[in-house]
């Protein structure tokens, strides 16, 4: 079954409120022939644009290959939330790879939010950075490790964007009768994601990138040079990079092991007044929850509350979209549990074993980074940046983040998912107790 089209309509975007409220770019052509280049990217969204743009900039000569349209992919889709430092906290990434290794971590998260911001100010990108993501904790006992994780971030890594909010201040700010406290980052912030890849797709043709659209990569003949194919065409190229993520399907089989499919979905009520906004979520912050299957809800700049939650492992989003997600805005909104909902769509994101990145340079000239597991808006975007680094001869951030173990799933493609989902029903059951 293939991913690109099992869920939606060849070249056309998903019924999203980011598709129906963009401001669309003319398709680009289909690849044919026989092209030449320094660089061929696989995929444009986030990490695929981005590693053209940047090394656009620095003067290679880069050809971007995509299945569908820019942007379609995950990279369109999402919730808009850009948060600092890792998918994993700070104190987790510790135990895993120590103190040193788990600043340099943080450092590239804190970095990656400073470039989706500086994105933003472009007259291409034509969306706002807003800040601020208040991280709510489902469960009473989890508000003192919240107030022990703001001192440790505070203390250890001198970071004074994120302060606790007490359950009271938490209830005010996120009109929630579910959460019990939780704490306010304002070095975090959100952004429309679709309005984000658009402009790095102009950002990126501006700067010499040429992109090709309806362009399905079918192999790629690893060597120096590595050659990719498409139906109609076959390019020429000194590196490949695969910015794919959840939409990798079999194309490479390595990575496809350890990077795994899971679909995720969002819904968008219809516009609200500014202050009925303010009621449900003041300050126009962001929020994502502390269950294991992540509530993530912000506004539009409309005023509809945009709404994400509910996974699914198969391949084939379930018929009623929208059904599925008022079930958790209902749990966490009462007050809304008979809101119009205007748009319900899917997406597929891929995760990995332990929710870090994986990154790798595989045979030399192919590197591969995928497996943002929810982080993407601002790791997928940096990852290109780090990506054109690496291409021109500085791999120092691609190696930190290259050196965290992201190991195979376990049973690979053909167990990986039943095996998942055994375990997200012990965590689902954890979240309930």
């Amino acid at each position: 079954m293939d991913l690109l089209t099992v869920n939606d309509k060849e070249g056309a975007y998903p019924p999203s409120y980011y598709a129906d409220a963009a401001t669309h770019l003319d398709r680009f052509p289909a690849a044919s022939g026989d092209l030449d280049c320094d660089v061929c990217v696989v995929g444009a969204g986030f990490t695929g644009l981005s590693t053209a743009y940047h090394l656009a900039q620095r003067g290679y000569n880069v050809v971007v290959l995509e299945a569908q349209r820019v942007g379609f992919g995950a990279s369109g889709r999402n919730g808009g939330q850009v948060s600092t430092g890792q998918r994993r906290d700070q104190e987790d990434l510790e135990a895993m790879v120590g103190d040193t290794h788990a600043h340099d971590l943080w450092d590239i998260g804190c970095q990656a939010v400073d470039l989706v911001r500086d994105l933003c100010d472009k007259d291409e990108v034509r969306t706002t950075f807003a800040p601020g993501i208040v991280h709510t904790v489902h469960r009473k006992r989890d508000h003192a490790h919240n107030a022990a994780y703001v001192a440790h971030m505070q203390d250890k890594y001198g970071y004074d964007k994120i302060r606790l909010l007490a359950p009271d201040e938490c209830r005010a700010i996120v009109n929630s009768p579910a959460y019990h406290g939780g704490t306010l980052d304002m070095g975090s912030g959100h952004v429309n994601p679709l309005e984000l890849v658009l402009g790095l797709a102009r950002l990126a043709v501006n700067a010499g990138a040429r992109i090709f659209e309806g362009s399905k990569v079918t192999g790629i003949d690893e060597g120096d040079p590595a050659f990719v194919r498409t139906k109609d065409a076959k390019v020429k190229a000194r590196y490949v990079v695969l910015g794919c993520n959840g939409y990798l399907g079999s194309l490479h089989k390595h990575v496809a092991a350890r990077v795994m499919p899971i679909n995720n979905f969002v819904v968008a009520t219809k516009p609200m007044s500014a202050e009925a906004q303010e009621n449900i979520i003041r300050n126009n912050y962001a929020v994502a929850d502390s269950k294991f299957v992540v509530n993530y809800f912000r506004f539009s700049e409309d005023h509809r509350l945009l709404f994400g939650g509910t996974e699914t492992y198969s391949y084939r989003f379930p018929s009623d979209i929208a059904g599925a997600v008022r079930k958790p805005l209902a749990e966490i909104f009462p007050q809304l549990k008979d809101v119009e909902i205007d748009h319900a769509w899917g997406g597929t994101l891929g995760i990995t074993m332990n929710r870090m990145p994986h990154y790798e340079r595989i045979g030399g000239n192919i590197l591969t980074m995928s497996g943002f597991s929810g982080s993407g808006v601002a790791l997928g975007t940096l990852s290109g940046q780090i990506a054109a680094e690496a291409i021109s001869g500085q791999a120092e951030r691609f190696d930190v983040m290259a050196k965290v173990p992201t190991h195979a799933f376990p049973g690979g493609p053909a167990l990986r998912s039943p095996l998942l989902v055994l375990a997200m029903l012990w965590y689902s059951l954890r979240d309930k107790l």
